[in-house]
């Protein structure tokens, strides 16, 4: 089989080996290290990075997976608009076993509810477009990499006049959701893997206030072996060295202020606004939300869906998986009774979560 170009030789073994040894020479103490990346973490995982690297550098796997910090209540409002019959409710696929406080989305397909899985926002508005009789919407989740992509959603709607095409919103951000994690205490960490893809969009420079703010390194990193472990590289070098600040090993595809075309459209559409996430609680602007001359285009309003409301279950830990604080192994649900077949939580379903990687590639860590 020929190689695949420009994507093989960040998965050539011979070159990931000879990044460990690296590392394996620069460090000389242990290091607390969290990806913020659900991509990054099912590669860790996958792959065996965490279980190869020198002992004492431990991972840490954070809140990188936005299907899995969704919270239960939008998704029971997911469930609800999903169950109307004027309703077509359209979303990623990956949200459709996610649990809400009863149900999911796929439960409600099979009982005739009009759920369609889409692979982009753009679909959802050329179903409002073939549709006009039907109410269409589009269930917007996602870190800033999917927001751009969901603001030409809304402005393509706009210019067009759809009237029956609205967004389920629940965009979240990167920054605020680190910076909460590092000021709690909580989980006590020396360094930190960026999301690439995330910074592809917004570049890496909001992440350099976190940095000062908090005397940690950073570095942005791919989601392929090679590139995490050039990314550790990196970072474990930043450590031994005392120094602080954010470095960028992804000059492929990150930039230092992103893509200003892509982020002018969600700046267009969005603004920052408060947001509650799963097993989290609420974080002072870490969410988009729908800019007031855009307000029509909101399901939640259109259809009254503010006053639902939903707990945490408390047999799932996921809060706790996700914050760092426990490792998914250290749940008590998990494996019996939560799997990816019958989930508590979204960590498990979700094709990001940090659950669902251990379940696939292994059951526990020693």
């Amino acid at each position: 089989m020929s190689p695949i170009p420009h994507l093989d030789e960040y998965r050539d073994p011979n070159y990931g080996r000879g990044l460990l040894a690296a590392i394996g020479r620069v460090a000389s103490r242990p290091w607390r290290i969290m990806e913020v990346c659900g991509g990054q973490t099912h590669a860790i995982v996958k792959n065996g990075i965490d279980q190869a690297l020198p002992a004492g550098i431990s991972m840490i796997h954070g809140p990188g997976c936005p299907v899995c910090v969704t919270p239960v209540a939008t998704i029971d409002r997911a469930l609800a608009l999903a169950g109307r019959p004027d309703v077509i409710l359209a979303s990623f696929g990956d949200m459709l076993r996610v649990p809400g406080s009863s149900s999911d989305l796929l439960a409600v397909r099979a009982a005739g509810g009009a759920v369609r899985a889409v692979y982009s926002p753009l679909e959802a508005v050329a179903l409002a477009r073939d549709n006009p009789g039907r109410q269409v919407v589009f269930f917007a989740i996602g870190f800033e990499t999917t927001a751009p992509a969901n603001a030409m959603a809304v402005l393509t709607a706009a210019r067009e006049g759809l009237a029956n095409f609205s967004l389920l919103v629940s965009q979240v951000m990167v920054p605020p959701v680190l910076r909460a994690l590092l000021a709690s205490g909580e989980v006590q960490l020396d360094g930190l893997l960026a999301a690439g893809h995330v910074c592809t969009v917004t570049g890496f420079a909001a992440y350099e206030p976190l940095a000062q703010e908090f005397q940690v390194p950073i570095v942005v990193a791919g989601l392929e072996p090679n590139d995490i472990l050039d990314g550790l590289l990196r970072l474990v070098t930043m450590l031994e060295a005392g120094e602080t600040g954010v470095a960028n090993a992804y000059p492929r595809s990150v930039r230092r202020h992103g893509n200003p075309h892509a982020w002018r459209a969600v700046e267009q559409v969005f603004q920052p606004i408060d947001q509650t996430w799963r097993g989290l609680g609420l974080i002072p602007q870490s969410g988009l939300g729908l800019r007031p001359e855009y307000q029509a285009f909101d399901a939640a309003q259109r259809f009254g869906l503010q006053g639902i409301t939903a707990p945490e279950s408390s047999s799932c830990r996921a809060g706790k998986v996700l914050q760092g604080v426990i490792r998914p192994d250290e749940c008590p649900a998990f494996g019996d009774p939560c799997t990816p077949e019958q989930p508590l939580g979204a960590t498990m379903v979700s094709s990001e979560g940090a659950c669902a990687a251990y379940y696939l590639y292994r059951r526990s860590q020693p």
